[in-house]
């Protein structure tokens, strides 16, 4: 078995309103992209990561990130693109021929062992699995005057995380029929690697328990928390 882990670092986090992208910024010294990487590093199963970057960033990965902290399994760096299913697709064709791939969101730096061994067990049950959370607040959906249309039941809704593990020729597949629909209309609004298959396949994606603690950072506020999260790493 052959498992690469596909990292993304190519986003600018624009609701972070930093100079430096989000996945770079520092958490108790160290990078935020640091931390998701040095789990997949220290995982026994894994056995390659491919970091996808923005262009510009590829000379600094390599020195500052790979090298600095010393990644030995980073064996590609490569430049995303426009959106994140492009950048995802990158990453894909660098991983090459596999048996499972591990897509993981860089500025989620809690991800644990345990994380990756649940999903482990679940992509070589079901193919497709995802990591998140059963919802702790009510939800409520809108429509495009911001009055509510529906509350679904809270026991069905969960809070979706990654790592999203699917079999290669799977993801594969789905990516391939992505990019030929995206040749023939102009956007589809595709918000994650699960909702690509679940569009281009006819595969079900198993859900997987994640972590609270494995949580993007997105805004100021959030790193404030991860501070807190921090502090239980050693690394």
């Amino acid at each position: 078995m052959r498992n690469v882990a596909i990292v993304l670092a190519a986003g600018r986090g624009n609701r972070m309103n930093t100079d430096v992208a989000k996945q770079y910024l520092l958490i108790k010294g160290k990078p935020i992209i640091c931390y998701s990487l040095a789990t997949f590093e220290q995982c026994p199963f894994i056995d390659e990561i491919v970091l996808v970057t923005g262009s510009d960033k590829l000379t600094f990965c390599q020195a500052e990130i790979v090298e600095k902290y010393g990644f030995h399994k980073v064996k590609k760096i490569v430049a995303g693109g426009k959106e994140r299913y492009h950048s995802v697709y990158q990453g894909i064709l660098a991983a090459g021929d596999c048996d499972y791939i591990y897509i993981h969101d860089g500025a989620r730096p809690f991800i644990s062992q345990e994380i990756l061994e649940r999903a482990r067990d679940g992509v070589q049950a079901d193919q497709a699995c995802v990591v998140g959370m059963p919802v702790k607040d009510t939800i409520k959906l809108c429509d495009d005057d911001g009055f509510c249309t529906e509350t679904p039941d809270r026991s069905h809704v969960w809070q979706i995380q990654t790592p999203q593990v699917f079999s290669g020729k799977l993801i594969r597949r789905a990516y391939s029929h992505l990019m030929d629909a995206l040749e023939k209309k102009t956007s589809l609004q595709v918000t994650d690697d699960a909702m690509v298959v679940e569009l281009m396949t006819d595969v079900k994606v198993r859900l997987i328990p994640g972590d609270y603690h494995n949580i993007k950072i997105t805004t100021p506020e959030d790193l404030k928390l991860a501070e807190l999260f921090a502090e239980e790493r050693q690394f």
